[in-house]
This record gives structure tokens, sequence and C-alpha cells, in this order.
């Protein structure tokens, strides 16, 4: 059987997006622990001594024991905060504050409520769930996080500690306030001693509280799928697969305009036709903009076996469902993407099962499993 080339990947994080196939770089990218090593020990002279920085503005000096964050092949360097350096204590911490229900006023809910593991860090609700009934939208995935530029599906929130902010005091998710919050970790017997070991001497703050679930949320990284070892040489695909990525990559199927990066998703934001007449106004509540209003972003679509239901607003539960949506059950508006003003039914039965079978080889079985 002749191989299929695959279509060579170009990571565009903030451009606007491409009008063809990109390429992916085999470029094997580690943060250099040594470097940082060195200017930790630079630095401990002036740490001794130091009273509480946990009001401090700036960038903050790195603390603990670097984290050697290990990155893909053919991804880019994710771009971390200078004042939140990744290190191992600080991840611990943050995976811990991530599942524990003591962020939520009444100790129901955590941040894994509304992100479970083995829905790739998703949520199969249709409208998550808070303390206080339904939230208004679907949990996107939290996969390989390090590399949203803007989170929520409205893009309000610029990074992951601010995001991780959010939740604790929305009336529908969490319900509670900081200072509740920082009132309550610092009275429980483990977390003190957790919060020194990452940051040094201090109070727990909001602050020091959101950029440890941001640190461990930068770990949660997903690349090896099959067809993550089918681009590298090292596994294979059937031809009903191939013909998947084909049509996934060509103007066919032209999904690869949103979803054509290594990342599988474009990090833009679009109006996809979802309704004629928009309700929720998505990027156009953050940007003020009528040109903005029913734009989203779109999601990575890495594991999306497992993130069921679809769409901001979990309208569809099936992937048939969705690509029919994008094959003749598009509705107009004003700010539609103009990649589909006009777009009719082109797709058969047999193409729309190929590009479902693509879809699937996306999937990463280690990264469900490994928290």
């Amino acid at each position: 059987m002749k191989r299929f080339r695959v279509p060579r990947l170009r990571v565009l994080l903030s451009r606007p997006r491409p009008s063809r196939r990109q390429s992916v770089s085999r470029s094997f990218l580690r943060l250099s622990v040594g470097a940082v090593r060195l200017a930790l020990a630079i630095v401990v002279s002036v740490l001794t001594g130091c009273g509480d920085d946990s009001n401090s503005t700036g960038p903050s000096i790195p603390f603990g024991t670097p984290y050697d964050l290990v990155i893909p092949e053919g991804f880019p360097a994710p771009e971390i905060p200078e004042d939140n350096a990744l290190s191992v204590e600080g991840v611990e911490l943050g995976r811990r504050l991530f599942f524990d229900p003591i962020l939520s006023i009444d100790s129901t809910r955590s941040c894994a409520s509304c992100h479970r593991p083995q829905f790739a860090f998703s949520d199969q609700a249709r409208f998550s769930r808070g303390v206080d009934g339904r939230t208004a939208r679907n949990s996107m995935t939290l996969a390989n996080a390090a590399w949203m530029p803007a989170l929520f599906w409205d893009g309000r929130a610029a990074s992951l500690e601010d995001q991780a902010l959010q939740p604790v005091v929305d009336a529908d998710e969490m319900g509670e306030t900081w200072a509740n919050v920082e009132a309550k970790l610092s009275r429980h017997p483990r977390y003190p001693t957790l919060f020194e070991a990452a940051f040094g001497p201090g109070k727990i703050t909001a602050d020091r509280t959101v950029k440890a679930i941001a640190q461990f949320e930068r770990t949660l990284i997903s690349a090896n799928s099959r067809f993550d070892r089918y681009a590298a040489g090292t596994d294979t695909l059937t031809a009903q697969e191939l013909l998947g990525v084909e049509l996934f990559f060509n103007e066919i199927g032209d999904c690869f305009h949103c979803h054509g990066t290594v990342l599988l998703t474009d990090n833009q934001f679009h109006n996809n036709g979802l309704q004629a007449t928009i309700s929720d106004s998505g990027l156009a509540s953050v940007t003020g903009s009528v040109y903005d209003a029913g734009k989203f972003r779109s999601p990575t679509l890495r594991n999306i076996e497992h993130t069921a239901p679809y769409m901001h607003d979990g309208r569809f539960q099936t992937l048939s469902e969705a690509i029919d949506h994008y094959d003749g059950g598009l509705q107009s508006s004003p700010t539609l993407d103009p990649l589909l003003v006009g777009r009719e039914t082109r797709l058969t039965g047999e193409q729309k099962d190929a590009i479902i079978a693509f879809l699937l080889t996306l999937s990463d079985p280690d990264f469900l499993i490994r928290p």
C-alpha cells in the first residue's frame, strides 16, 4: 500500500490562521535545567534574610527544585511567566489544589470536578455543574494548556494564572471568596508546609495558589497518539484512517484551517455557524466588538474521542453530529467565518467515516491515565 505523506505542520500560535498545510519541525526541546539551577544558586544568598514576598508584584526569584518540563518533538517552547517558573514542589502543590474541593464554598467542587483526567481534563456534562447548579458552557479540555494564549471559550483570561482565579469566586462554579480560601488553606494541617516548600516563607495568598495550579496545568502535555507516532514513522495507519488524514488536510474536508497545527488548534476565535441568531456573544463579551459576536476559541482535537459533548454549549454528543454540522448544517449570521460562508454538503458517508477514523487516532492513552 502506498504510504500517505503526512502534511507537514507548522505551529502558528498567535498569527492569523494559515491558508495551507503547515509543517512540523523535528527538533526536540527541553528547558535547560542546568541554567535554572545556576540562576537559583546565584540568588540564594540574596534570598537569605529577605522578608515576606507574598505581596510582591515583580518577577519572583525561582524557589524549590527546578521542574524539567520535556517539550514534545515539533512543539515550540511554551511561554512561561517570569514570575512563575516551574518547580517540582510547585507542580505537586498545584496538583493537590487542582483535585481538592477545599477551594469551593461547600467543599464539594474542585477544578477536577469539571476537568476530569479520564476525559482528557474536560467534562462529559453538556453544561458543567458548579456549587449552585449548572454553568452556561461545557468545560474545554486542558490538554496542552501551556500553549493556550487565551483561556475560556471566550478568551477572557490571558494566562493560566488568570484563569485559575476566576472559577473560585464565580457564583455558578465554586462560589467562594479568595479571603476564605486563603484562611482555609492556612489552617490546613499540610498546606502551609507545602506552600513554603514551593514558594518560600510567606503567607498563603490567592496569587501563590493560582500560580501553583497553573504550574501543574502546564505539565498536562499530550503528544503520544497513534497519529503522532505515524508522523514520526514509528506506527502505521489503516487505509480508512489515511483517507481521513487526506480529507482533513485538503480543501474537501477543510478541517486544517482551524485545526491544522501540531496542537490541532489554531488558538483563534471563530463563528462556526451554530446559530443564525446569536444568543451567546462569546468573544464579543470580552472585546465589546459587534464583529466578534458568536466567536469562540477553536479547541484542540487531541483526545477528541474522550471530550464529548462538543462545541461551547455541548450541543453535539457525537463526532458524527459535529461533522454533519460543518457539512450542510451551518447557520448563517453576520460574523460567520468567511471560510464557512456558502459551504454546502460535500462529503459522502464513506468520507465522513474516514475523517472520524482519523480523529480517533488523536487519542493519547498515556495522557488519560498519567495523573
